[in-house]
């Protein structure tokens, strides 16, 4: 049977203190699996899979709580929180072992779960990637609209591959859950590195919706620093305009010194303690700025030689992987996945 035209669907999503939500994501995600399973569009072993961030509150009892009433409703459980993406990244290399393909979706409800279908029937039609797209953002406030729009652009002029207004809702193939995990960066940003496997994509619209409950989880700040992670992790842009501002800086020295030997020539200049104090500030902001941002690679390349894991699994609710590992501890598979083939056997 062709795969594309019955797939197993793996639905990754990763939680960080989801406990207000997380019964409703779950109901909302198995109605919207039994429809398609319904309709023969996916496979009737498809499934949900949660990856709990290391979170403080009751989601990991939720996720193990439902998985022993429904088989299809698995969880992973990290030692710690090592954030969104490196969560995300653990999900999806789980599933990738019996999965056809992968939709990952954030458990806040705020991306339309009615677009499953969507996904999947451009799944079939031979995409590998498939792209969730907010076609509105009516519920977000003025400035977050604008600072991610400002966010988008910012990131295509710097030479970064990323879709505007996709954020991490996702389908992705077997084959491009496969070529994801070759990729072992410390420094992770899927959004931008999902573009660069170059494998034939599309796009679904869909609205993005208010938050169902709890608090986000993305405040100003981290926004901040995300995008920061995105810029540097991925582009080598901010290096090249500190090239560009060290050779502007040159030539206004050359022009500067010209003009003042004109003027010494011309017997019109005054010593000044002004003008020498100005250019002081000029070049030392300017020195300060560079080693800063090169500081930043500097410190990335620093993460990256370390080769630390990038997340360790403290309890897992989806048993059938153990099964898994056992079977297929190949040299190829993820550090993680080895250690735990190694302890399994």
């Amino acid at each position: 049977m062709n795969r594309r035209a019955r797939p197993l669907l793996a639905v990754v999503v990763p939680c960080y203190n989801e406990e207000d939500v997380l019964p409703e994501t779950i109901r909302r995600i198995r109605q919207q699996l039994d429809r398609l399973i319904d309709r023969g569009g996916i496979a009737p072993e498809s499934y949900m899979l949660f990856v709990d961030d290391g979170s403080k509150d009751n989601t990991w009892p939720i996720i193990a709580a439902y998985h022993e009433r429904d088989a299809s409703v698995r969880g992973l459980k990290l030692a710690c929180n090592v954030g969104h993406q490196h969560a995300l990244l653990s999900g999806l290399l789980h599933a990738k072992e019996d999965a056809d393909c992968a939709i990952s979706i954030d458990a806040d409800l705020q991306d339309d779960v009615e677009a499953f279908g969507e996904f999947v029937e451009a799944y079939r039609e031979g995409n590998d990637i498939v792209y969730g797209v907010r076609a509105a953002r009516r519920e977000d406030t003025w400035f977050k609209r604008e600072s991610a729009l400002f966010f988008y652009r910012l990131m295509r002029t710097m030479g970064t591959p990323v879709i505007p207004n996709h954020a991490d809702y996702r389908l992705m193939s077997a084959k491009a859950l496969a070529q994801l995990a070759c990729y072992r960066e410390s420094n992770l940003f899927l959004r931008g590195l999902i573009p660069q496997l170059g494998l034939r994509s599309s796009i679904v619209t869909y609205d993005r919706r208010a938050r169902f409950a709890g608090e986000s989880k993305y405040p100003l700040r981290k926004m901040i620093s995300f995008a920061w992670n995105g810029i540097t992790s991925l582009s080598v842009a901010p290096i090249r305009l500190v090239m560009g501002a060290g050779f502007a800086v040159f030539a206004f020295a050359l022009a500067a010194g010209a003009y003042a030997l004109y003027a010494y020539g011309r017997g019109a200049t005054v010593p000044g303690w002004t003008s020498m104090m100005l250019t002081a500030w000029l070049l030392g902001g300017v020195q300060l700025i560079s080693l800063g941002i090169v500081g930043e690679y500097v410190g990335k390349v620093y993460k990256e030689t370390k080769r630390r894991p990038p997340y360790f699994i403290e309890e897992s609710a989806a048993t059938p992987a153990e099964d898994r590992l056992r079977q297929r501890p190949t040299a190829a598979a993820h550090p993680e996945e080895r250690a735990a083939a190694e302890a399994l056997q």
